[in-house]
């Protein structure tokens, strides 16, 4: 049983003045595994206080020295890798494949933002003045429990690379995790108050953070309900956000796609992180004389997927992150059948053998449509709605009739058509006869799925500010 008492203010582990205690629940059995002591305001406060201190010094660095605190974090993540991978299991519940490729993309995060400042003109000659683009200030990084050290990582690589310093509230649920990276970041020998990181509630350490006058910009990820409430608590200090928000994805497969290769790639896309994923394919949109056909691949694609405990190598769907997850996923699937949908396979209940966690049996259903929740809410777990359509138009139709528009995907033989539907979905990203991440192209959402981007050239300049310098001649 493992007790966590530390946050890290200014360069150090310090005792948090919070009293109240989280307890940490394994999703594979339900058993505790530790306890977590909270921050409170007070506590933020002090964080913020440090960072902007710090901020006066380190928003003067140089390119290169930027770049070296960024190797030197690499550098230590590097040498725990089957630690991040063993945590990121037992606490979380993500398999060992999610868990091997989130802590690639780790490393991948500090990779890109070297790159950048490789490559990134600070200062920029627009009509005839000098634009320079300097560093936000202090940033609040709040992020979810679905890729905790994942989001750590890509935020503050691009924060770092900026020349910003930070304040990170992760999720409570994710304390374990927090302090393996924590561990990293103090090897890192990174000036003190550049990272501070609270372990919180949202309504204590997110709120301080919301509304705290010296936090200049939010980064935020998770649900558009909460990225609603910060950003209206933001723009009273007129706070600068990045907010990357639920999804709905669309998956379109086209008649002429191949199907033995575009269904079990569909599934992939629905199931990625036990389902857990803002960018998950959640509605599959397949050709209405088509369906037949796709019926029988998605039933044998299904079969094959081995849910179990998470560790085993071979498991391709774990549990949800929590008894309250687990609950919520299978109200969704009765609501699926109380709205006429046919589940085709998977449904309500545990896994046989699987009882003492919180595993959910994959589940498609077929006759969905767009008016139906199961096809219109995020619901963050392996569930799957099938929707026919008629034409190209009509799919299309389909799949941007959403509140959301973060990832699509589509699938055909061939590529100039592919190209033309997805050059037409309103999505931030889609994917296109596959599925990868490009570390340097931007990644946000349409619509409800959130406020400006991440990643790359754009997701850096959101941590800067534009100063255009006027000479007269």
């Amino acid at each position: 049983m493992k007790t966590i008492d530390k946050i890290y203010v200014n360069g150090e582990f310090v005792t948090p003045q919070g009293t109240e205690y989280f307890d940490l629940i394994s999703p594979t059995t339900n058993e505790k595994l530790g306890k977590v002591l909270l921050g409170n305001a007070e506590d933020t406060q002090k964080a913020i206080e440090a960072a902007k201190n710090a901020f006066k010094t380190f928003s003067k660095t140089t390119v290169s020295e930027r770049i070296q605190y960024l190797k030197n974090i690499k550098s230590a993540v590097e040498k725990r890798k089957y630690d991040f991978i063993n945590v990121m299991i037992e606490e979380y519940g993500g398999t060992f494949q999610f868990a091997s490729v989130s802590y690639d993309y780790m490393l991948k995060s500090f990779d890109s933002a070297i790159s950048l400042l490789h490559s990134y003109d600070f200062t920029k000659t627009m009509g005839e003045s000098e634009v320079q683009m300097t560093p936000i200030g202090v940033v609040g990084i709040i992020i979810p429990w679905n890729s905790s050290n994942g989001y750590i990582c890509s935020k503050l690589s691009t924060a770092i690379a900026a020349g910003c310093t930070t304040v990170i509230k992760p999720s409570e649920m994710s304390a374990q995790q927090t302090e393996l990276i924590l561990e990293c970041l103090h090897e890192a020998n990174l000036p003190k108050g550049v990272v501070n990181i609270v372990n919180g509630l949202g309504e204590i350490v997110g709120a301080e953070i919301s509304r705290n006058p010296d936090i200049t910009k939010i980064s935020f990820t998770g649900s558009t309900n909460v990225g609603k409430i910060i950003a209206k608590e933001a723009v009273n200090t007129m706070k600068r956000v990045t907010l990357e928000l639920g999804g709905k994805s669309p998956n379109i497969i086209l008649d002429d796609a191949d199907f033995s290769k575009a269904i079990p790639l569909a599934i992939s896309a629905a199931f990625m992180n036990n389902g857990q994923a803002c960018i998950a394919g959640s509605r599959l949109l397949i050709p209405e004389n088509k369906l037949n056909e796709a019926k029988l691949f998605i039933k044998e694609t299904v079969s094959k997927l081995i849910v179990d405990n998470p560790k085993n190598l071979n498991t391709n769907v774990g549990p949800m992150v929590s008894t309250k997850q687990y609950n919520r996923v299978q109200d969704y699937i009765q609501a699926g059948i109380d709205e006429g949908a046919e589940i085709l396979t998977g449904g309500l209940g545990k896994p046989e053998g699987l009882e003492n966690g919180n595993f959910i049996k994959p589940t498609v259903f077929i006759h969905a449509n767009n008016q139906m929740r199961i096809a219109k809410e995020e619901i963050f777990g392996p569930v799957l709605s099938v929707i026919t359509y008629k034409t190209e138009e009509e799919a299309i139709e389909i799949a941007n009739d959403t509140t959301y528009g973060l990832q699509a995907y589509v699938s055909s033989s061939n590529s100039e058509r592919a190209h033309r539907v997805a050059s037409q979905l309103n999505a931030g990203r889609v994917q296109v006869n596959g599925i990868s991440h490009d570390p340097m192209a931007p990644f946000g959402g349409f619509k409800q799925s959130g406020i400006g981007r991440e990643f790359g050239t754009l997701g850096l300049e959101a941590y800067l500010e534009p100063r255009a310098l006027i000479q007269q001649k």
